[in-house]
């Protein structure tokens, strides 16, 4: 299907937008806009009265502020009402995605997709009966904090070189090394981990294994500090003859490298959702700084070259914004989005760095203090080009499918 070829992506456009034009295009619309409406009553009263506080302490309260989101629905929004959830697409979380950029942080929004949408998508698709009422059912009321374990010292981006092995041994795996950047693993109860079960082929030897995090053998390290993103908290983890049932297997073994790669296109278009309104938000306070801040007895905002680099990049959030909603209503109607959610991933990506630099270039002196949201997202939102895939494993996969990548030397 080409890009542009959905005559449903009009709807969904006007409608993840919050139906801020008034229409009500295919009557989804007021849906979208009272799902996003609870959630900012939320964030405005139970979280960000209190991220300064949580950006100066290095962690947020996951448990409690996840049990306020659970009890409101937003952890099971796309996921089966037979395990709490409200049953709707996809395209309802990143409606709620771009709300939660309102939060005024990066750490938090980022700590809510891995619960919402990375962590838990190959359970609910694959997962036993019993996997999904003892992890995704208490995961989607809030009860359970969840964290994901791919990325390790020696394998980021390239998940296939992963060295975590799971053993199987009777009805148990017994699960050796370690996980690294796990997003909320301080205080996760736990971990969809991806492991090798096999010793065969890098891409077929790999399972997800639904991990409670209180086993014994299990070390958390330590808290990485980080230069942004500071209210989630992140964490080192290591693996020592911590045995789990086999049946906390996800699925079929031996797949857990396509599952993870599925759980990917989510991941990536959720993060792009997440900065929307954050670069919406940056630009707008840079004109209101430049605009009252004067120089050589004018405003700021009065230069040409600030003006104009203004529009410029107010320009290319709509670009992106159009990227992203044509690619999710593919993606809903059932569609291969590797390579546009690529390309979405990456544009937000750079387009993250590209707004916060030349914004908090506007502020001056003041853009480099602690004092101004901007300088807090040029920190937090550098994330966006690394995690969940690196831009330059999305060009590789972009020209993958463009089949100009060149192929491997044997």
């Amino acid at each position: 299907m080409a890009l542009g070829g959905s005559r449903s992506w009009a709807r969904w456009a006007s409608a993840l937008r919050g139906g801020s034009s008034g229409r009500r295009d295919g009557g989804d619309v007021p849906r979208y806009r009272d799902l996003r409406a609870a959630l900012r009553k939320i964030i405005d009263k139970e979280i960000n009265p209190f991220v300064d506080k949580w950006e100066e302490e290095g962690q947020f309260p996951a448990h409690k502020v996840f049990k306020t989101l659970g009890q409101a629905g937003f952890f099971g929004v796309d996921k089966p009402t037979e395990y709490g959830g409200m049953g709707l697409d996809f395209s309802y979380n990143i409606a709620l995605a771009q709300e939660l950029g309102s939060i005024r942080c990066g750490g938090i929004p980022m700590a809510i997709g891995v619960q919402a949408v990375m962590a838990t998508p190959a359970l609910t698709r694959f997962g036993s009966d019993e996997l999904k009422k003892q992890f995704l059912v208490p995961t989607i009321a809030g009860d359970f904090v969840a964290c994901l374990g791919i990325s390790e010292a020696g394998a980021g981006s390239d998940v296939a070189n992963i060295k975590t092995t799971a053993v199987r041994k009777g009805d148990e795996y017994v699960i050796n090394g370690g996980k690294m950047w796990t997003t909320s693993g301080c205080q996760a109860d736990w971990m969809c981990l991806l492991a090798n079960t096999s010793e065969g082929p890098r891409h077929q030897n790999k399972s997800l294994i639904c991990l409670p995090m209180n086993l014994p053998g299990i070390h958390v390290a330590k808290k990485i500090d980080k230069l942004g993103m500071r209210s989630s908290d992140t964490a080192q983890i290591f693996f020592e003859d911590v045995r789990v049932p086999s049946k906390n297997l996800i699925g079929e073994e031996g797949k857990g490298f396509t599952y993870q790669m599925l759980q990917f296109q989510e991941e990536r278009l959720w993060g792009a959702a997440t900065v929307l309104t954050p670069l919406e938000t940056i630009i707008q306070e840079t004109i209101d700084y430049t605009r009252q801040r004067k120089v050589f007895d004018q405003s700021v905002l009065h230069n040409q070259a600030v003006h104009f680099r203004l529009a410029e990049l107010a320009t290319e959030v709509e670009l992106l914004r159009s990227l992203l909603y044509r690619t999710v209503a593919l993606y809903v109607e059932g569609n291969d989005v590797t390579k546009f959610a690529s390309m979405t991933k990456l544009k937000a990506g750079r387009l993250a760095r590209e707004v916060t630099d030349s914004c908090l270039q506007f502020w001056g002196g003041m853009g480099f203090t602690s004092e101004v949201l901007v300088s807090r997202f040029y920190r937090d939102l550098r994330l966006m080009s690394i995690g969940g895939g690196t831009d330059e494993t999305m060009l590789s996969i972009i020209c993958k499918y463009m089949e100009i990548l060149p192929s491997k030397r044997q």
